[in-house]
């Protein structure tokens, strides 16, 4: 049995994972036993077409070349490059991390024992380059700084009465500043305290801090769930849609000893952030929401969250749902690709794949959203959340557009302007004038079909008024299967 094509990766790798884990915090510095090319791409190229940072400022590569690959070893060369940092002042205050990549793991250079002669505290992490995806990464080097920075220090420290960290946001994580605040919001509102917010708003001096909290809340199903195990306290994932955000407060209020303020603020939200979800749901656009189908490929908590908000919610059909980490029984990218070929959901909810796929199959008529990398996408705006509360009217008001914005395919357009430009003349017959054929009539509705629900309508009367426009200046008194087709096909059908 030939060996399966791996198409388009999705994921990037246990190396990325420490890159983007370690360098959020300040008081950190990474060298990277990595040539340059592999330090540009993580450091420089990817976060800012995304987290739009122009340059991850705290880490340094070891510049090795085939030179050092080839035999002679990378240990030199990090010396070197340790040196050369220490010289100008940029180690000072830091805590310096050596790390792994692909190139230097092919030739095992584990530098475990070369980073005691650099200096006083270095460490060297293995990141598992060649093994692991950036998920199991980041979880896996949560639980490595803790064992290595919080735990030797944070054994006696007692929870703090109302306290709650945030693990997980990191750069490269689709949407993080918008979704993080939404769930500090929550949480403030529910009655609780942020202690930190882990890594992305901490130190890595306050990672013994983690221990003061009373409960911890872990953004992503992804990861994170490793570190908030070994800190001991109760924990719970951030919530999407409407029914889990009001199950995450109450939660959040019962822990805490805030139930009180958790009902009150859960009765505000409903009187003024949802109800924009009531008056779109179950106003004159209700019913698109049951007539129109998804597809979502996404992180595992945008992929799972969202199905359940759209699809257990809101009563929209879930044409397919594939997380990444990719779960047993979910669609990889080339049976996605396939699927979006043969019948597009009227909305995607993907990364720059799914977008190809759609242009690939020319699927005019669906609507894509961006939610997940990779992509070139910049989510640094906090009013644009997935999660929570705000989150679910976000969501709503973006299909809402995005019905509104398929329909806008449809809509009759004033000619004059393109006849004056030598455009086509305006078709003013009505259809139905001309007797179709049963098997004319099949071809165009399994073009019809093809069509997310809503717009069909309108296609159907355009199509119908282009066919026998068409058939009229041929002079022709049917409608025959093959003018159908040749109509559809100028229609991009």
């Amino acid at each position: 049995m030939p060996p399966a094509l791996i198409r388009d990766l999705s994921d990037t790798s246990g190396y990325w994972a420490a890159v983007w884990t370690m360098c959020a915090m300040p008081d950190v510095h990474v060298i990277a036993d990595a040539p340059v090319g592999c330090f540009n791409l993580v450091a420089t190229a990817v976060p800012d077409y995304t987290d739009a940072v122009p340059h991850i400022e705290n880490m340094t590569p070891a510049t090795i070349t085939e030179q050092e690959v080839g035999g002679k070893g990378t240990s030199d060369k990090v010396r070197w490059t340790y040196e050369n940092l220490r010289a100008g002042g940029v180690l000072d205050g830091k805590q310096v991390i050596v790390i792994s990549t692909a190139e230097s793991e092919m030739i095992g250079a584990d530098l475990s024992s070369v980073v005691a002669t650099l200096g006083e505290g270095t460490r060297f992490y293995w990141s598992n380059s060649l093994s692991e995806d950036e998920w199991a990464g980041r979880d896996r080097v949560l639980r490595w700084l803790w064992e290595q920075f919080g735990a030797p220090h944070g054994a006696g420290v007692q929870p703090a009465p109302g306290t709650v960290n945030i693990i997980g946001p990191t750069y490269g994580c689709f949407n993080s500043p918008s979704d993080l605040e939404e769930v500090k919001r929550l949480i403030i509102g529910a009655g609780g305290r942020i202690n930190l917010v882990y890594p992305m708003e901490a130190t890595l001096a306050d990672t013994p801090r983690l221990a003061a909290a009373q409960v911890n809340v872990v953004m992503y199903r992804e990861f994170g769930a490793g570190l908030a195990g070994m800190l001991g306290q109760p924990w719970l994932y951030a919530p999407f849609g409407m029914r889990e955000t009001t199950a995450f407060v109450r939660e959040i209020g019962r822990l805490l000893g805030t139930s009180e303020q958790a009902e009150a603020f859960i009765a505000g939200e409903k009187r003024t952030t949802l109800r924009a979800v009531w008056d779109l749901w179950r106003g004159p656009q209700g019913d698109w929401f049951g007539t129109t189908d998804v597809g979502i490929v996404a992180g595992r908590s945008y992929a799972e969250g969202l199905a359940r908000y759209l699809g257990d919610e809101l009563g929209m059909k879930i044409a397919f749902v594939s997380a990444r980490p990719r779960r047993p029984d979910d669609p990889d990218n080339d049976e996605i690709r396939q699927m979006l070929h043969r019948r597009a959901p009227a909305f995607v909810f993907g990364s720059i794949n799914e977008k190809i796929y759609l242009s690939e199959a020319g699927a005019k008529f669906a609507r894509f959203f961006m939610a997940s990398f990779p992509g070139p996408t910049v989510r640094r705006a906090v009013g644009t959340p997935f999660m929570g509360y705000r989150g679910a009217v976000y969501v709503v008001q973006e299909i809402v557009n995005g019905l509104y914005d398929t329909l806008f395919n449809f809509l009759p357009v004033d000619q004059a302007y393109s006849m004056m430009r030598g455009g086509p003349p305006k078709i003013e017959a009505a259809p139905g004038n001309l007797p179709w054929s049963l098997e004319a009539k099949a071809v165009l509705d399994d073009a019809l079909e093809k069509l997310p629900y809503i717009p069909r309508i309108s296609a159907s009367r355009q199509m119908q008024m282009q066919v026998e426009a068409l058939a009229r200046e041929r002079s022709l008194k049917e409608i025959t299967p093959d003018l159908v087709r040749e109509a559809l096909a100028n229609a991009g059908m």
